[in-house]
């Protein structure tokens, strides 16, 4: 009698320990979906933002990739974070220097607008390649150009006439902006009639050089701590502002505020 009770009591327990641990494990399952559930939530919703954009302003006619504009905008949101853009900033600059200098290779956009302001040819540096950029750097007399993020600054008069300061703000690829004097200016071989004579633009000493047609209204847009991302496939190329953490803080914009809120403050 002793011995059935004993193997009775046995059972049980060891039925109890199963039940719970069968149910642990199905709460931790239930965690970790969840868990992802939500991280492709925030994800969807900034793909879904960022995709929004990129429709409404055209801008696959106007040739910019997805991947690239969503690059660009994945380091604009990084850097405001971090306050290196005006608050009241809303205009991203692009170039891709994956296309030819024969194509319009630079795009403005006005992401609380979802407009594209301006598509247009720009220059790279004569140390970087003939019609295609291929080489970059960031050392002085190098006459190549930088990649990475920028930020603008001061307007000047200099020996290309009205132009305008950048700081690079990506170490060991453009941070030597201002002691090489890469800046946005205007210059007269950016133009059409370069491309029908040579088949490219003429090139820079590795500044991003515009036509004097464009040139002031470039600096009147993007002027005043807004963004400029120069891109191409290098693959020595890598950003800490194209760390996509901030995604989890991402809530979309509404009809009442054009741009996108972050939670909290970068540093």
């Amino acid at each position: 009698m002793k011995r059935t009770i004993w193997a009775a009591m046995t059972l049980a327990v060891i039925l109890t320990s199963a039940i719970l641990s069968s149910r642990s494990a199905t709460v931790k399952k239930a965690v970790v979906v969840t868990k992802k559930e939500a991280k492709a939530t925030v994800t969807t919703a900034f793909a879904s933002y960022a995709a929004d954009v990129y429709g409404t302003a055209k801008l696959k006619m106007a040739g910019l990739e997805f991947n690239v504009f969503e690059k660009a905008l994945t380091g604009y949101y990084n850097l405001k974070q971090n306050n290196k853009l005006s608050a009241h900033s809303d205009v991203i600059t692009v170039v891709d220097f994956n296309k030819p200098s024969s194509e319009k290779r630079m795009w403005i956009v006005d992401l609380a607008k979802k407009e594209l302001l301006l598509n247009t040819w720009v220059a790279h540096g004569r140390g970087s390649g003939e019609l295609n950029a291929t080489q970059f750097s960031n050392q002085n007399n190098s006459n190549q150009s930088s990649l990475g993020f920028y930020v603008t600054n001061e307007v000047y008069y200099g020996k290309h006439g009205r132009s305008l300061k950048l700081d690079g703000l990506d170490t060991g690829f453009n941070t030597n902006a201002r002691s090489r004097a890469v800046v946005l200016h205007a210059a007269n071989y950016v133009c059409e009639k370069t491309i029908q004579m040579t088949g490219r633009l003429g090139r820079s000493q590795g500044c991003p050089a515009v036509s004097p047609e464009v040139s002031n209204k470039i600096i009147d847009l993007i002027k005043g701590k807004n963004m400029i991302f120069i891109n191409a496939n290098a693959t020595d190329y890598t950003s800490k502002y194209l760390d996509d953490t901030f995604i989890s803080k991402f809530t979309a914009p509404t009809a009442a505020d054009s741009s996108m809120q972050l939670t909290g403050t970068g540093s």
